[in-house]
């Protein structure tokens, strides 16, 4: 494989074509360790920390073969991203993409669809919070619309200082995370090695021949647990909303991708197989972190505390991201006027506060969904998130198709950086992204429910632009960008 400086080092210094009004404003604060991090915590969050807990229990070791799977297809859509970031680095990513290929309506879309992901996934992040802070019983009586309150309070805090500071947030947040996965792949060797009790059980092969092998209840399990691995895989496209505050994005965002593959096999499927070697799938369960319940039975003073605070850690983590990457992109669509004008707001810090308000206003949501229905809250917002990833993975590669369609008339030129096999990969991606679909929307349970929201999503998104396409077409024409029709569309 080519080195990723060769590759880069064709790139042009001269700014591309298109330009993007909602790139103006930012600081290029974020250096080369924040996003290098930035990569690593935004593909392991709440998904992997929680919600494979409860896959683990329905799916079993076939878990690690789904995470592989869609991990592979998560590699691809971020190496479709860092094609394109290095075309044009830009605040709004995959929004602003959309806008310089599709037009405003494909940005409109994409930005929408992107806010619901990350709402939603807030929702899921402050509900995971709050149901790890139950573990200590300080808080064990606390309600748990309360715990999401506070964690919700805390980050949006946090998340209004200043890029700097979220950068190194973020880059200690992943240290945390990475180091403790490390940990407990160390141990989990260790323990398997010796053959160490846990809680009466002794961990090896064992754990998984004879308690119903690789495929415990068939393979029907591990394809319909898909959308909750599409979901951990959530934010993996941090780094390309991040290049636009990066320093030398064009050099700094293909290494940072370039790592992303290997790290997803080593903690991802890696942490599931040991998982699934230490103890029978039936130990875990949907309401506790399975980190958590190996340190439980290993029974060492404390371990299973620490642990707990490494995944409510990560949970801050995720939602932290959350509210910068909704930020950047409402920005770019209030500028474009496809959101709210509040939402185009910069504090003195460089900090688009609007949008960052915006989204936080609809994590009160989750607040109250956790009043109402605090013991199902998390799947309901799990599934209806990984709705809106599908989304956004989907615009990403339809993106990066159009791009390769424009490069092969000359419109543009390709960067030595690209996503390979072009363009079977983006429609063999897409092809995946619309079985995952089709497969929870003919499921049972909470994704076949989440599924029947979508026609109002739809009506939603329809009735949103017509509200807002005459102030987009408007903008368009006084920035010499577009034309009334093309923004009506």
């Amino acid at each position: 494989m080519a080195d990723v400086r060769t590759l880069t080092a064709a790139v042009p210094d001269s700014p591309p074509a298109h330009t993007d009004a909602g790139d103006e404003g930012y600081s290029t604060k974020l250096k080369f360790r924040h996003l290098t991090m930035l990569a690593i915590g935004g593909a392991i969050g709440t998904g992997l920390f929680l919600g494979s807990g409860g896959r683990l229990a329905e799916a079993g070791p076939s878990l690690a073969l789904c995470y592989a799977v869609c991990g592979i297809f998560a590699f691809l859509v971020v190496r479709a991203l860092g094609e394109l970031v290095v075309h044009r680095p830009s605040s709004g990513a995959f929004v602003s993409y959309a806008r310089e290929f599709m037009g405003e309506k494909g940005a409109y879309a994409a930005g929408w669809l992107y806010f619901l992901n990350w709402g939603t996934t807030g929702i899921a992040d402050i509900t995971a919070a709050a149901t790890y802070a139950h573990f200590w019983s300080a808080f064990s009586t606390v309600p748990q619309w309360a715990l999401a309150l506070v964690a919700l309070s805390v980050v949006l805090a946090a998340n209004l200082i200043s890029v700097r500071y979220f950068g190194e947030m973020e880059f200690w947040f992943s240290v945390v995370k990475v180091g403790a996965l490390v940990v407990f792949m160390m141990v989990s060797v260790v323990l398997i090695a010796t053959r160490h009790q846990l809680g009466g059980h002794t961990p090896g092969l064992s754990s998984i021949t004879d308690h119903g092998g690789i495929f415990p209840s068939g393979a029907l399990p591990m394809m319909l647990v898909m959308q909750g691995v599409v979901f951990a895989f959530a934010g993996v496209e941090l780094c390309g909303v991040a290049a636009g505050e990066t320093e030398n994005a064009r050099k700094v965002v293909p290494k940072a991708i370039s790592s992303i593959m290997w790290r997803i096999g080593v903690f991802y499927v890696g942490s599931v197989l040991l998982l699934s070697l230490l103890l029978p799938r039936t130990t875990y369960s949907a309401g506790e972190s399975p980190f958590v319940t190996v340190f439980n039975k290993l029974g060492v003073p404390g371990a299973a505390g620490l642990m707990n605070l490494v995944v409510l850690t990560a949970a801050l983590s995720s939602l932290n991201s959350g509210l910068y990457s909704t930020g950047r992109i409402l920005r770019s669509m209030a500028v474009a006027g496809s959101a709210p004008r509040f939402a185009e707001r910069m504090n003195k810090g460089h900090v688009p506060y609007g949008g960052i308000l915006l989204t936080a206003s609809f994590g009160v949501v989750g607040v109250a969904l956790n009043y109402v229905m605090p013991k199902t809250s998390f799947e309901v917002v799990l599934n209806f998130a990984s709705f809106c990833v599908l989304a956004t993975w989907g615009m990403i590669m339809i993106c990066s198709l159009l791009f390769w369609r424009r490069s092969r008339r000359g419109l543009v030129d390709r960067p030595a950086y690209r996503l390979p096999g072009a363009p079977y990969t983006q429609l063999v991606t897409l092809l995946f992204l619309l079985a995952v679909l089709v497969l929870v929307c003919t499921g049972d349970g909470l994704g076949a429910g989440t599924a029947m929201a979508l026609p109002a999503v739809a009506a939603a998104l329809i009735g949103g632009w017509f509200l807002v396409r005459r102030r987009v077409a408007a903008l368009a024409v006084a920035r010499g960008s577009g034309s009334p029709g093309r923004a009506r569309g």
